[in-house]
């Protein structure tokens, strides 16, 4: 065994899904995530969509991985709520068993203005630490390319840290391909004094089209010459699948290398390019 192997052996892996819209839906995701078990993850988190509109769907995916014997996290989006509707799924969930929360301010549904009695995550992750004191371990997001709708990459470090001062107890980052990106926001972070770790967010490339659509609706960066690698490859799947492969599993390497805590994939409710990456890491 390679020393590459032997390092990732045991290495902490999380894993992200979305809430299935239909019955094939569910089914499809039901096989993904028994696939990825395999690896034995620390926890499984289930997105919630804008303004909790996913939320039925959401606790219902969390109480399948719950009793399928995996460790869930629940999104938890405050936009739109108040204290009283906040209190109220806390409580659910913790009657569900469930012990890890990913808090986010979550975006609007269109059409609605900006409603309820909490505007940043900072303010939801202080209210949960008031409410349910060390009930929950608290995750909130880091966005190392900067949240595109910051004011400034300043001001979108300062909420950051406002997170973490309220009572975060890690982060996942929004996902990225350029591994520096994600060392200067540590080491920004840090100065400003938040310690919590931070855990990379992986993204694995299946779609050219799906991956520019994503990026540009949520301001992760693509160097310029894996878009154009993937541009080149048109409508050749293969190559875009093998391609994607190649740079992610890089991409991770580097990253344990360099000591991260751990990698979360966004696994678009898909089993196979994850597996594959973390075969290769030896994961």
């Amino acid at each position: 065994m390679n020393a590459a192997n032997a390092q990732g052996i045991g290495f902490p892996v999380s894993f992200e899904f979305f809430p299935p819209k239909t019955p094939e839906g569910a089914d499809k995701l039901r096989v993904a995530r028994q696939q990825l078990y395999a690896l034995h993850p620390d926890f499984c988190s289930v997105t919630y969509g804008a303004g909790g509109s996913t939320q039925e769907g959401t606790f219902g995916t969390v109480r399948e991985i719950l009793a399928e014997g995996v460790s869930a996290a629940s999104h938890f989006s405050c936009i739109g709520a108040t204290r009283q509707s906040v209190r109220e799924q806390l409580a659910t969930l913790k009657a569900m068993g469930v012990k890890r929360l990913v808090a986010l301010r979550g975006d609007l549904p269109s059409g609605y203005g900006a409603g309820g009695e909490f505007h940043y995550a900072s303010d939801l992750v202080a209210f949960i630490r008031a409410e349910t004191g060390r009930d929950f371990h608290i995750e909130v997001a880091a966005y190392p390319e900067v949240h595109p709708q910051a004011r400034s990459p300043e001001a979108d470090l300062e909420a950051y840290v406002a997170k973490v001062q309220a009572g975060a107890d890690s982060a996942i980052t929004q996902y990225f391909y350029n591994s520096d990106a994600y060392f200067r926001f540590i080491e920004d972070t840090q100065r400003l004094g938040a310690e919590v770790p931070v855990v990379p967010g992986i993204m694995p490339i299946g779609s050219s089209t799906q991956l520019m659509r994503f990026s540009d609706a949520c301001g992760a960066e693509i160097p310029r010459w894996i878009r154009l690698r993937l541009q080149a490859f048109g409508d050749d799947t293969a190559s875009i699948k093998a391609f994607g492969l190649d740079v992610v599993t890089d991409l991770c390497d580097q990253l344990r290398s360099a000591g991260v805590p751990a990698l979360h994939f966004y696994t678009m409710n898909q089993s196979a390019a994850t597996l594959e990456i973390c075969r290769r890491l030896g994961i």
